[in-house]
């Protein structure tokens, strides 16, 4: 084992700096004889290659007298035997298809000195080809100028040898850079510069699109600060100078008015003291949300458990005999005709559609986030299924407006005038009969008093079909506001598309999370309907559910003798009910699905 031990040490020897200075001195001795210039003699040897020998780079010379240097031989000087990683980034920029080498930019390569990391030389070397007046201008350049390392350079925003041409560098590309350094907490402390814009810039429109991918010129950092001559805003010269902001947002918006440029393009909704408007907005919003899930949930989990203890009791009551048997309790009767089976789907359709494309955009640092845009084949794609859906909720919005006005004026049942129509059992606006249920479906939560007999429409769907106003107002007036900025722009302050964001994003949030679990569990999760109640895909109902869920309807009708035109003789047809059952099961475990994922992008999210 003798002669390993003499290799390492034969190696170590080769490989130490004295012996590569040894070899070096001799082979650039041997040259300097010839070549008397001061910068062979002299500067080579204290330059960053002065550890090399002359034939370390100079590997082929014309076997001749003199071996003059010429183009040939030049040309086979291979800086990537030794810069193997520079030359693999070279390779791939717009630099080697220029047809430019190192030693376009390492000019005097015999005499070079190490840069040692300062931004200035990096600087001067890219001046000599390229004319960079506006960035010795800006805010970056006169600080690498006065030493400051933190500053942006040229290579620090196009790479030092994968130098990309601009006109192929994507939106995300470029806002990438400017956040790799404005993300950093201590190196903005350093600078005085504000923290906190790469997160109010993300969490916007322009920012979230970044975040999934989008391949639009949404707006990014160089935008609207420029991509070299970036200046304070107090500067009259800064594109971001409240002089210039009609100009500089005119560039994506046309339509842009001085009204339209105040906007809040780094808004932060937690800062009551730069924005009121937004932090109490949010505050509102979130106490809303707060206030209704809580509520709500809270009805949702004591029904459940006290639904499974009457489920039980019943059940052991049948089992011994007991119990009030119902005859012909199968018989089915018409609780909703066609067109609210109609609308209810167009509901349904529109609802997910608003949600599986606008939730992904309300959770963009979710990975499911961009897996669900990449599925409805990205930002601007899922836009426009955002707002296709947004028309199909307006026009059933209006088909309500019309369907109500119908109700109340020209349709002959039920009897009474528009008065007495509004406030009836037939009618969905709240009454003082929904009061007295509340009252009693508390007692029967705590087991203090029997389940109330309900009318026509309960409390709960009242709250639902009436929320959909609310809805209208703070989901789609703020929609309709961010869908035609420039348009409100003419005559509303651009601090409103702040606070219509905020609305919106929380609206649907409420609307989303209230109709996956509140709304699913009433309707389809409470004991006696899970998994799923069919009614208002076949528009029927047993005379069994007729009368334990709606007595007071039921004793209605018979009192005024009108039951019997309730009556469904005909069932539907089997191919239709494994169509809307299918449809059915889909939409609801698609609710499910989103009402999982929403909460954990809570549990995960930043």
């Amino acid at each position: 084992m003798q002669w390993i031990s003499q290799l390492v040490i034969l190696l170590l020897l080769f490989c130490s700096p004295a012996f590569a200075a040894s070899q070096a001195t001799v082979a650039s001795d041997n040259c300097v004889d010839c070549h008397t210039e001061d910068q062979y003699q002299q500067g080579f040897t204290s330059s960053v290659h002065g550890l090399n020998g002359c034939t370390s780079c100079h590997i082929s010379l014309p076997n001749q007298e003199g071996h003059p240097v010429s183009a040939s031989n030049t040309s086979q000087i291979d800086c990537g035997r030794c810069h193997r990683a520079e030359e693999a980034a070279h390779a791939t920029s717009v630099h080697q298809s220029a047809e430019l080498g190192c030693k376009d930019c390492h000019l005097e390569i015999h005499t070079q000195r190490a840069w040692n990391g300062v931004k200035q030389t990096a600087v001067d070397i890219c001046q000599t080809c390229h004319s960079i007046d506006d960035y010795t201008k800006s805010i970056h350049g006169q600080a690498v100028a006065s030493g400051n390392q933190d500053s942006a350079a040229c290579p620090d925003c196009h790479s030092m040898h994968a130098v990309q041409a601009t006109s192929t560098l994507s939106l995300n590309q470029a806002t990438k850079v400017c956040i790799g350094c404005h993300d950093d907490s201590k190196k903005m402390a350093r600078n005085g510069v504000p923290f906190g814009r790469v997160k109010s810039f993300v969490d916007s429109y322009h920012g979230k699109s970044y975040s999934l991918g989008s391949t639009k010129p949404a707006a990014g950092c160089a935008d609207c600060h420029n991509a070299h001559l970036v200046l304070p805003e107090s500067d009259p010269a800064s594109s971001v100078n409240s002089a210039n902001m009609v100009t500089t947002c005119a560039k994506c918006h046309p339509a842009a008015t001085p009204l339209f440029t105040k906007f809040y393009a780094h808004g932060d909704e937690h800062d009551s003291k730069n924005y009121p408007v937004l932090y109490w907005t949010f505050l509102g919003m979130t106490g809303l949300l707060v206030g209704t899930f809580a509520l709500f949930w809270l009805h949702s989990v004591l029904w459940m458990f006290r639904g499974f203890v009457d489920t039980r009791q019943k059940l052991a009551a049948q089992a011994r005999g007991e119990g009030e048997v119902i005859p012909a309790a199968h018989k089915q009767y018409r609780r909703f005709s066609k067109r609210h089976i109609f609308f209810h789907i167009i509901v349904i359709v529109s609802f997910l559609g608003l949600s599986l494309t606008g939730l992904p955009l309300k959770f963009s640092d979710q990975a499911w986030a961009e897996t669900l845009m990449s599925f409805f084949g990205g930002v601007e794609l899922a836009g426009l299924l955002h707002r296709a859906c947004a028309v199909l909720t307006f026009y059933y919005f209006l088909a309500a407006l019309l369907m109500t006005f119908d109700f109340l004026f020209i349709s002959k049942k039920p009897k009474g005038n528009w008065l007495q129509r509004l406030f009836g059992p037939d009618s969905l606006m709240p009454n003082f009969k929904d009061l007295r249920d509340l009252n009693g479906m508390i007692k029967w939560f705590l087991f203090r008093g029997p389940l109330p007999k309900f009318e026509r429409w309960t409390y709960w769907e009242k709250f639902d079909f009436l929320a959909v106003f609310w809805g209208m107002f703070a989901i789609g007036g703020s929609g309709l506001m961010l869908w035609f900025p420039e348009f409100f722009g003419q005559f509303l302050p651009g601090w409103v598309f702040n606070v219509a964001t905020i609305v919106h994003s929380d609206e649907a949030l409420l609307a989303t999370g209230f109709i996956f679990t509140v709304h699913f569990f009433n309707t389809h999760g409470r004991p006696g309907k899970f998994p799923m109640d069919f009614v208002i895909f076949n528009g029927r109902i047993s005379k069994e559910e007729f009368i334990e869920e709606r007595g007071a309807q039921w004793e209605r009708y018979q009192k005024d003798g009108i039951i019997e035109e309730f009556e469904v003789s005909k069932p539907s047809h089997i191919i239709y009910e494994f169509i809307m059952k299918s449809f059915g099961f889909l939409a609801f475990f698609t609710g499910l699905a989103l009402a999982f994922l929403m909460f954990v992008a809570f549990i995960t999210g930043r």
